[in-house]
This record gives structure tokens, sequence and C-alpha cells, in this order.
């Protein structure tokens, strides 16, 4: 097992991978912090590069167990005031952070069924809203999120974290527009219709019909749907909403529609 007390090159690239984008993919990696984000990631499959621990105290059953499960992997023992910086912590060192290996940004990672649900997210300019809307996917079924444009980066650790561990359960994809997607679409077997989400929609949520098989679109939170996603999609549908708020934040706009997908599928509303 190394031993790292300074701020040596590992430290530094590690240090890199959680401000700098195109660090993270020079280094084809990214951290994650916490047990549940950390645990779902290994039950997942997902490749782990190297686990990095405190050396100043011995492990919870938690962190020898999923060691255990590890046998292969590379075991760092870092210095506490070192694993706190890592973990973006003032005082506290985490127990553990695992590195682990960045997927690739392939739209067929992202399986397409009879009852397929996705979710497109346009530009997104918070790493917060991205991790909370694939939490969100996650929670009521989706199969995917794709991340479109010129965008905040999925794996930020503010993203990674919102997702609490989701982002190791539901493919998250980047492509670079539109066109990549819809270009996905039209291959797949599956005839699958695409809706936007715009305050100008000309249907309500709740009266279009998402027992299809469906893409559902986000726009970005300040400018909403580009306007080229806006000509793409077959629907614009609009969240109806009182009282003195003029619109919905997107991470919450996409939980009300994902909600509303999930409400139309389930089993008691299919038998009304």
């Amino acid at each position: 097992m190394q031993r790292i007390s300074a701020r040596n090159a590992r430290f530094q690239v590690w240090q890199a991978c959680l401000t700098n984008r195109t660090k993270r993919q020079r280094a084809g990696e990214f951290l994650v912090q916490g047990v549940r984000p950390i645990s779902l990631g290994v039950d997942n499959g997902w490749p782990v590069r190297t686990v990095i621990t405190d050396a100043s105290r011995p492990l919870s059953r938690w962190a020898q167990e999923l060691l255990q499960r590890l046998p292969r992997v590379e075991r760092v023992a870092m210095a506490p005031e070192l694993l706190a910086e890592l973990g973006e912590k003032d005082e506290t060192a985490p127990e553990m952070i695992a590195v682990l290996e960045l997927p690739p940004d392939d739209l067929e990672r992202i399986e397409v069924g009879p009852e397929f649900l996705g979710v497109v997210f346009d530009r997104p300019t918070g790493p917060g809203n991205i991790g909370s809307i694939i939490r969100s996917a996650d929670a009521f079924g989706a199969r995917g999120v794709i991340v479109t444009g010129h965008a905040a980066d999925v794996y930020d650790p503010k993203a990674v974290r919102a997702t609490t561990g989701s982002l190791f359960a539901v493919p998250a994809v980047r492509v670079p527009s539109h066109r990549e997607v819809l270009d996905w679409v039209r291959r797949s077997a599956i005839p699958i219709v695409v809706v936007g989400t715009d305050e100008h929609g000309s249907v309500d949520v709740f009266d279009f019909d998402f027992t299809q098989p469906a893409l559902v679109l986000i726009g970005n939170e300040t400018s909403g749907l580009s306007a080229a996603w806006k000509e793409a999609a077959d629907q614009l549908v609009r969240i109806p909403i009182t009282g003195s708020a003029s619109s919905l934040n997107a991470a919450n706009a996409a939980t009300a529609v994902l909600y509303e997908v999930s409400r139309q599928r389930s089993p008691s509303s299919k038998t009304r």
C-alpha cells in the first residue's frame, strides 16, 4: 500500500480532478466522496482505479468489507489533512475517497425498450442541477440522462454529490449538440416521442400521453430550450403553476414532469 503525506504529483493530479474538467478528461478519472455513492459505484460495477483512505485511523466495518470486494484495486493511505482537501472538507477528513474511471460518452450505454423514458438537459450551467436531475431520473424510472451542448460537467464533484449515488445507476452521457441525440433517436428500433418543456408549451403536462416511449427535454436554467431543440421536439408541454413564481428551477421542472410520467405509467393509472 502506498502512503502519501505530502502534496506530491499524484495528489496534485487528484486535486486538479476536483476543479478542472480538462484534467479530469486527460486523466480519465474522477473522485467520488461519501459512503453511499462509493458503495453504489462498486455495486453497479464501475471500474475503481484507486481507493484512498485516512492513514491516521482504523477502517470501519463498511470500509473493510468494501476493500475485500476490491482485492486488486490500488490502495493509498493518505495524511488526514490532505484527504480532507480531496474530500473538500474544512477540517474533518472522510474515511475514504474512491477514484473511478470515466465511462465513455456513448449513447448506446442507454437502453431503449418499450417503456423507455430518457431525459435531455440542454446546456446546463449548474452542476448541482445536473446531479439533481440524475437523482430524479433514477427515482422515477428513466433509463438515462443526456447532457447536450456547452455545459457544466456531469463529473464535477458538485454534480456527483448531488446525485447521491444515482449517477452509478442511471447512465449519464455528454454529447456536443442535439444532432447526435436526434440521430440516435432515429436509429432506435422503437419509436420515441421527443417532448420539450416550455412555459409557452401548447399542452399541459398532465394532458400529454406519456405512456409511450419518451425523451423529455429540459432547457438551460436561464434561457430554456434552444431554438434547435424546440424545433426538433414533437410536442412542447407546459407545467401549470400558480402563485407569484414566474417559473420553476430546471431541476424542479424535470422532477415535476418525471413524476407525471411515472404517475401515468403506474399500474393504478392504467386500470382506470
